[in-house]
């Protein structure tokens, strides 16, 4: 429940900050440039992860952290090395690419510890 509830007040925020955007509305610089960089790859990964779940009716798969460097890489690449060559409107940012694997990492690390503490507490029950 808490990590639907984590994974929806994320969604909430990503698109009020792009809503915000479009409409011109003044951000902090912090916010404006760099938030949705962080946040973006951990909803993706919440979106694959819980499609592969729900394909293979296994609620505890998770994504392995090589498929989570893998994207990171991606999106990197994709993002901040090839779009700025071919479209002015991006430009290449190495701190979104810092962005982008700390939030996919964070995404690894805390499904990682929320499984970790779901085992010890079953296992606490079970005696």
């Amino acid at each position: 429940m808490f990590r639907k509830v984590l994974y929806f007040t994320l969604f909430i925020l990503v698109l009020t900050i792009y809503v915000m955007q479009r409409l011109k509305i003044p951000l902090p610089a912090l916010v404006n440039n760099y938030t949705n960089d962080l946040l973006y790859l951990p909803l993706v990964l919440g979106a694959i992860e819980f499609i592969i779940r729900r394909l293979k009716k296994d609620a505890s798969f998770t994504l392995p952290l090589g498929f989570v460097i893998f994207l990171s890489c991606s999106y990197s690449f994709y993002f901040e090395y090839y779009l700025p060559k071919i479209n002015l409107r991006y430009t290449g940012d190495w701190i979104d690419v810092i962005l982008y694997f700390v939030g996919g990492i964070a995404f690894f690390f805390v499904g990682r510890t929320k499984r970790k503490i779901i085992n010890e507490e079953d296992k606490i029950e079970s005696l």
